[in-house]
């Protein structure tokens, strides 16, 4: 096994405990847990997959995958209520898998030989697009859309990290440690100090 393909299992199963997580909150029974963990867990390397016109889709080659995240999601609908906080648990967990998924995105865009625009896109959307479908199936405010979150952010820097990493040295296992430090570090600040990233304020229009 591979250090990306090790990554992304850990990605898969992090990111299906979030789903289920989310499926707790919302209160639903055991195949609603499953259905949100797996969409949870391979929504975004779905559509990485499917952009970049790999040969099959990840979890379709690799059927494995799909049993991770139905572990990871019966794991937790044992053991939800236990969980004192479920949000905040929730929200360290998804900091976690972003962590590892950006830096799979863009070891799949590089192998395949795409350039860096392609390798930025296609690490914040393997981290991203999985949790923004979870949140939406469920009914929450997509975290990756809430005011003032360094998340769409942290996965980009994270990415850029990488990118630059990699051109500077050349050493995959670098650009991946950088990658997963970045955007660990970016979310946990957002999480625990409040970092927050400009955003927009209207302005009354000009007569």
């Amino acid at each position: 096994m591979t250090l990306v393909q090790f990554l992304d299992y850990v990605a898969v199963f992090v990111f299906a405990l979030t789903g289920a997580l989310t499926a707790s909150r919302a209160q639903l029974d055991i195949v609603g847990f499953l259905f949100v963990a797996c969409l949870t867990a391979v929504g975004g390397g779905t559509v990485r997959d499917v952009v970049l016109n790999r040969d099959a889709v990840f979890w379709i080659a690799d059927p494995g995958y799909i049993a991770v995240a139905c572990v990871g999601a019966v794991g937790v609908f044992f053991t939800a209520h236990l969980l004192e906080s479920r949000l905040k648990t929730l929200i360290w967990l998804d900091a976690l898998a972003m962590a590892v998924a950006v830096p799979v995105g863009v070891a799949v865009a590089r192998r395949m030989g795409f350039d860096w625009p392609v390798l930025l896109m296609m690490g914040v959307v393997t981290a991203t697009l999985g949790g923004l479908a979870r949140d939406v199936v469920c009914n929450e405010v997509p975290l990756v859309l809430k005011a003032r979150d360094l998340y769409a952010t942290a996965a980009l820097t994270g990415a850029g990290a990488n990118v630059a990493a990699f051109a500077l040295t050349g050493d995959a296992i670098l650009a991946t440690l950088a990658c997963g430090l970045t955007c660990f570090g970016l979310r946990a600040g957002s999480i625990a100090l409040g970092w927050q990233a400009p955003v927009y304020k209207a302005r009354p229009p000009r007569r």
